[in-house]
């Protein structure tokens, strides 16, 4: 859903046939389509005041898009890269991280560039494999993933070391969020069929 107040009407939906597509919803009708991902679309994040938004496929690639433009602005692609099957922005809006599956968070700059901090780089953390949900703090100071393991993996976001690790399921934990206005609490699931809430 865009994030806009005037805008909150239009929604973008990845789908699995390579597609990201522009809803209206008080029509009820697709007013856009984005189509450059060669495989499944696995995440569509809105950045830079709703202006952007960041896509990921399942095709190893990145792209940054203008909003209601269908043509790429930017393409993050390299010959290591892993797919990143989740993205989070940071609460600035100045950071985005993306869960990529090789057991690591890479960070990102949003604005004009888009370009990888090569400096910090989360690990600890065991992802591949698995689409595991990530976030920041309501504040932005700490980092949160689920794991393989079932843990929920707590990283400092100014050092990129883990701050803590919780043995939260005993079962992937596939889902890990904070509370939007509580910052010490902390929801999870898991594919063992549990949704817990810790503070």
């Amino acid at each position: 859903i865009h994030p806009t107040a005037e805008k909150e009407y239009q929604c973008l939906v990845g789908q699995g046939d390579k597609l990201i597509v522009q809803w209206d919803t008080r029509a009820d009708e697709i007013t856009q389509k984005y189509d450059e991902h060669l495989a499944s679309v696995n995440t569509v994040t809105f950045c830079d005041e709703g202006r952007r938004f960041i896509s990921t496929s399942d095709d190893k690639k990145v792209f940054i898009w203008e909003y209601g433009i269908p043509v790429v602005m930017k393409h993050i692609s390299e010959p290591d890269m892993n797919s990143m099957p989740a993205v989070a922005v940071h609460p600035n809006g100045k950071w985005w991280i993306g869960q990529s599956l090789d057991n690591t968070i890479r960070v990102y700059t949003c604005g004009n560039r888009f370009k990888e901090n090569m400096r910090k780089v989360f690990r600890g953390h065991l992802n591949a494999g698995y689409a595991c949900q990530l976030g920041f703090s309501p504040d932005g100071r700490f980092v949160l993933s689920g794991d393989g393991r079932g843990r929920a993996v707590f990283w400092d976001w100014k050092t990129s070391r883990v701050f803590k690790k919780l043995q939260a399921h005993d079962k992937v934990c596939i889902g890990a969020t904070w509370h939007p206005v509580l910052p010490s609490r902390v929801a999870t699931c898991s594919w063992d069929g549990t949704i817990k809430y810790w503070d």
